[in-house]
């Protein structure tokens, strides 16, 4: 936090009573009067006192810096977008038309407002359209619920780790009564995305976005399970980074899984360059990793297929390679979590130095000591879409993953670790019919 905030030039704070201590304890090089601590005694005084007809600054237009964004740091360090006036009135118009906010929408923020998720998706349409947001001070399973009806929520917005949590509560006969009509986020499969639809009436959109922009993918009413949609535009194209050439469309078995994946599975980028990307804060290196040879390489690994639609397999970093081979990691995160008892998942390659890397999973539950080990190997085998290689072989169990603040497994984290974990952590041996600590 302390490395951040001098990183950004912060000139002000908005804390609480509770985080104040932690604030002064880093030697920011504040003065006191720069915390402004919203439940004090002082704050609505300092409020009335700053009190003024609301009114554009000089020099205040589109191009304006409003705010850092950082990004997650779920597979590298986070960096601080730049975004400015013009580009979140910009994603708050996209929204609208994607999502159909109107101003009687109730959106029900239970997600971070430091993310994009809850700020690009949530709070800059509502703002947009003069809908309501109701703020919750954390995601909670139990919570979500009693809030939404409380509420009369319409919209939401979450990602993965939320969404696996709410799927993991008890089902109700009475589930669906509520005014939920649809929500917003990442990581929720096809089967996450119908079981939702059926337990609580609401419709997922399934999207892809980044904080630092680029808007890359149009939703498609026509595209099948599991795609994202449609190339925003002709300049948005799968790459293979060493070559720079197009990527080969994906020829897929009856399974689903990717057949040529060496040959079809590249890094997204536009070829347009860098269109809705305005930077990163005091980083010129990052800068210049998004664009090179005039193009905006989103960091984001992908594939097309033969209609061309385009799916999404993962960050840069989730490339593992076994025995010659590339393989997306998301592709086994989805097949874990598909199983009923896994809450999260992460997945990783771990060093081997006679196949390059080897596939290792992590994997959060609600009890450890007596989740069937054996049982979801058989499982694991029983997917066909894993393939022979795709099946971790090194499998830790956990009651509470790692997460970035954002709710996203960090598995930059999981695999600094690997079996190095009071967890327990079985190591695959045989055909797959057994698993023995590691």
């Amino acid at each position: 936090m302390a490395a951040e905030i001098r990183h950004t030039d912060c000139q002000l704070i908005v804390t609480d009573t509770a985080h104040l201590g932690r604030l002064q304890s880093l030697a920011l090089g504040l003065s006191a009067d720069r915390l402004l601590v919203i439940d004090s005694p002082e704050y609505l005084q300092r409020i009335a006192e700053s009190r003024c007809t609301a009114q554009a600054s000089d020099g205040v237009g589109a191009d304006s810096l409003l705010l850092l964004l950082f990004t997650s740091g779920t597979t590298g360090a986070s960096k601080a977008v730049k975004c400015s006036q013009g580009r979140l009135a910009q994603i708050a118009h996209l929204a609208t038309e994607k999502f159909g906010h109107v101003r009687s929408d109730v959106d029900y923020c239970c997600m971070p407002l430091f993310h994009g998720n809850a700020l690009m998706a949530l709070w800059a349409p509502a703002l947009a359209n003069g809908a309501t947001v109701c703020l919750t001070p954390t995601f909670s399973a139990s919570r979500f619920l009693p809030d939404v009806r409380y509420f009369g929520a319409t919209f939401f917005t979450y990602v993965g780790k939320a969404l696996g949590y709410l799927l993991a509560t008890p089902e109700r006969a009475d589930d669906a009564d509520n005014q939920l009509a649809r929500g917003f986020g990442t990581e929720a499969s096809p089967e996450d995305q119908a079981q939702f639809r059926r337990r609580f009436g609401a419709e997922l959109f399934e999207g892809y976005g980044s904080s630092e922009g680029g808007g890359a993918v149009v939703l498609d009413p026509a595209a099948p399970p599991g795609a994202l949609g449609r190339p925003a535009h002709e300049g948005v194209v799968v790459v293979d980074p060493e070559t720079l050439q197009d990527c080969a469309a994906a020829v897929f078995d009856q399974h689903g899984r990717v057949l040529n994946a060496d040959a079809a599975v590249g890094e997204i980028v536009d070829k347009q360059g860098r269109r809705g990307f305005e930077g990163y804060y005091n980083n010129d290196d990052a800068d210049a990793d998004r664009i090179r040879n005039g193009w905006y390489w989103t960091g984001d690994l992908g594939y097309l297929d033969a209609a061309g639609f385009i799916y999404f397999a993962g960050r840069r970093g989730d490339w593992i390679r076994v025995d010659g081979e590339n393989m997306s990691a998301l592709t086994v995160e989805r097949v874990l979590r598909r199983h009923p008892l896994v809450i999260a998942a992460g997945v990783y390659a771990v060093p081997d130095p006679r196949s390059g890397d080897q596939v290792m999973a992590s994997i959060e539950v609600a009890e450890p000591d007596s989740f069937d080990v054996d049982g979801f190997t058989q499982y694991l085998s029983a997917q066909e879409e894993l393939g022979s290689k795709g099946i971790p072989r090194f499998l830790r169990i956990s009651a509470n993953l790692p997460v970035t603040g954002s709710n996203k497994v960090l598995k930059r984290e999981l695999q600094e670790q690997r079996w190095h974990t009071d967890e327990p952590v079985f190591r695959w041996v045989g055909r797959g019919a057994r698993c023995s600590c590691g």
